[in-house]
């Protein structure tokens, strides 16, 4: 039996149609719809929510990234708001009060874009933290009067202590217009604001004692890019600048000595909080086709980093400020020069065969001026040597070299090498160069197993280590940073995926590290780490779908220190391990009208340190994080263009934390701590709510 393409379909019924009687010719198609084609339907599409959200408790954890840290109901929606005109215009709206983020784009296909956007992230870190000081929210932080006492145990904490939150908002403001000029010319112009507000910790001390402060952030980093991009068949090309501005509200922090003077002018201190600084940078791309087969890109970006915000005085202690040498500058004058660039070559051998070639170098050159400053510890002690800022210069080399060869059967080989070298200045060794070489089997076992084992290996070395001549006192001349130390690292993993029935696939996998430093004697000397899991999905039938998944993680590693600065004399092991277990499903009843499905997880992490110091002494207690998760969810269709939708979330937190547990503001005589505890939440959410089409 012989069979027609569509194509072949198609030219019959075109020489059909040049044939047919004039009755036929005279159909009239002018009513006739694509109901397939994206841009073919004009006017107004889309859907909006509507509804209500009710929160159990307040919880600064569960809410960290949500905004869903209060008690209570709150109203919330959403929109997705589609035009489409005549002519190719077109405009969008897409609005999640969930996330507060909005985002709007208004344009013309192919002549120009403008696009509008807002979001706020909220990160909430803690909301029981408790604290003396007056003023938070200023740059100035107070104490009541005769609050100062020897020991945070006689202070009056009873009747002063408030109620302070830890955490920041970030609310982000987008602009930007696109301009098609010609066939292969394209101009942007963009520009973002980035708004951060909230309340950070940071500690502040005199000698023996110290108090943990809220300090209040009021930044501001704006960025602006304007860009032209060139585009035909074979060649892309685009140029940009950019230009980012950083200010902060609050150049430092004042704050009151809650402990009694341990001398003369040491009621307050003073901390210097991130200064205004400027980034400016230039930047080309370009992409070109040699021949069918072989395409060359790379790009360039040459950029300054300044910072001339104005010193803060070296103390606010007026007695060591009367013997005190002038500061050699009034600012850091800080100017730092960056380059980056890159080149990549493709080339298509065959069908089966790809290889990429890419080098890149990046150089951050500190032109910095060295000064020599005095020394002030604590506001209360002034240096007997000028300590020097340090300007730190880098230069980086990158070379890879990838094949892909594509075999019969289902046959996938992918084999790589990779060098990373690195010179640095003021560093405890010169050059480090780290070598990688990898190889990725992928196969078709049998028609329903597939398989894949990825095994690499790299060796890193360094140009000779000493030890920072900067730094009072000498470090141990044996200590080696784990980042410049020599290493050698073995990976492997390993991927399995079985299509056990039609409906029936799962999937297993295995990743492992190993990682040797065999010249340290003082620092890190061993690390692992080994992954596995698996996960499932199941159609048990038209209406129902179920998915599953289990990983786990353990980590660990080794290390040797030392209390006299030569050989070591302790030894720590640390281990984490992490488990996650998630379940979901989703069900449709009532022939379509009824959407239901469920998800579900069990986290469990903990992580143990154990020291031998050789003599006996109590292990540090466990830390650990637990967290049950469900969530339910339901659709029910009203009418074809509205549904109801509900929801239920229930999670419940628990967490250890030794360095935390138990720890109040009075709790250490020399520490005046926030008090944070470790975070715990027993939180269920219910949502109700209207969507409509249109």
């Amino acid at each position: 039996m012989r069979t027609f393409s569509p194509m072949t379909l198609l030219g019959a019924l075109g020489v059909l149609s040049m044939v047919a009687s004039p009755a036929m010719a005279a159909v009239d198609t002018s009513d006739w719809k694509c109901e397939t084609c994206p841009f073919e339907k004009t006017g107004v599409s889309g859907t909006v929510d509507a509804g209500i959200t009710s929160v159990s408790d307040r919880s600064a954890k569960f809410g960290e990234f949500t905004g869903l840290d209060r008690k209570g109901a709150q109203l919330t929606g959403g929109a997705d708001v589609r035009y489409q005109g005549e002519g190719g215009q077109y405009g969008s709206v897409l609005a999640d009060g969930d996330v507060g983020a909005v985002k709007a784009q208004l344009g013309r296909e192919g002549l120009y874009a403008l696009r509008l956007g807002y979001s706020t992230i909220p990160h909430h870190l803690s909301d029981d933290g408790l604290t003396p000081f007056q003023g938070v929210g200023s740059s100035t932080l107070t104490l009541p009067a005769g609050f100062r006492a020897g020991t945070t145990s006689a202070m009056p904490l009873a009747t002063s202590l408030q109620s302070v939150e830890i955490g920041t908002t970030r609310s982000r403001y987008d602009v930007s217009l696109s301009l098609d000029t010609g066939s292969h010319w394209n101009h942007r112009v963009s520009l973002r604001r980035d708004v951060l507000d909230g309340t950070r910790r940071m500690a502040g001390s005199f000698f023996a004692t110290a108090a943990q402060l809220p300090v209040t952030v009021d930044q501001v980093t704006d960025q602006l890019e304007v860009a032209t991009r060139y585009a035909s068949r074979r060649l892309q090309a685009s140029l940009a600048y950019q230009v980012s501005l950083f200010s902060n509200g609050n150049a430092g922090l004042t704050w009151a000595n809650p402990f009694s003077e341990g001398g003369a002018g040491t009621s307050r201190g003073q901390l210097a909080l991130a200064p205004d600084n400027q980034f400016h940078q230039l930047l080309g791309s370009g992409s070109y086709e040699i021949l069918p087969w072989i395409r060359a890109s790379g790009d360039v970006a040459v950029g300054r980093m300044t910072q001339d915000a104005a010193f803060l005085p070296a103390t606010l202690n007026p007695t060591l400020a009367l013997a005190m040498p002038a500061l050699p500058e009034s600012s850091l004058h800080g100017k730092v020069d960056t380059f980056n660039g890159s080149a990549r070559l493709v080339i298509r051998a065959s069908d089966q065969l790809r290889v990429n070639a890419s080098y890149s170098r990046d150089v951050r050159e500190n032109r910095t001026a060295s000064e020599s400053f005095p020394a002030v510890s604590t506001d209360m002690f002034l240096g007997s040597t000028l300590r020097s800022n340090q300007p730190f210069t880098f230069k980086q080399d990158r070379f890879k070299l990838l094949a892909d060869y594509r075999g019969a059967g289902g046959l996938k080989f992918s084999a790589g090498a990779e060098e990373n070298d690195v010179e640095r200045s003021r560093q405890d060794t010169v050059m480090t160069r780290d070598t990688t070489a990898w190889g990725r089997l992928a196969m078709q076992v049998q028609p329903k197993l597939s398989l894949s084992v990825k095994l690499a290996h790299s060796e890193r070395s360094n140009s000779g280590y000493g030890s920072a001549t900067w730094v009072t006192p000498a470090e141990n001349t044996l200590m080696r940073k784990y980042n410049l130390a020599d290493r050698r690292r073995d990976a492997a993993s390993v991927r399995a995926d079985m299509n056990v029935t039609e409906g029936l696939a799962l999937g297993l996998n295995v990743d492992a590290t190993n990682d040797r430093y065999a010249n340290t004697t003082v620092g890190l000397t061993e690390g692992r780490s080994l992954s596995f899991g698996g996960d499932l999905s199941l159609a048990v039938n038209d209406e129902t779908q179920l998915r599953a998944f289990a990983q786990a993680e353990r980590q660990r590693s080794n290390q040797a220190g030392s209390s006299v600065a030569t050989q070591p004399n302790w030894w720590a092991q640390n281990k984490d391990a992490v488990d996650v277990v998630g379940v979901g499903v989703k069900h449709t009843a009532l022939k379509g009208k009824l959407e239901l499905g469920a998800d579900l997880t069990y986290t469990r992490s903990r992580s143990d340190a154990m020291i031998d110091a050789g003599t006996a002494s109590p292990a540090f207690p466990t830390a650990s994080t637990s967290l049950d998760s469900v969530k339910l969810y339901a659709t029910y269709h009203l009418q074809q263009n509205l549904s109801l939708t509900g929801g239920f979330w229930f999670e419940d937190y628990r967490s250890r934390d030794w360095k935390l547990d138990g720890v109040l503001p009075a709790t250490v005589g020399n520490l005046l701590s926030l008090g944070e505890q470790p975070p715990q939440y027993h939180v269920y959410l219910v949502r109700l709510g209207m969507r409509y089409r249109f």
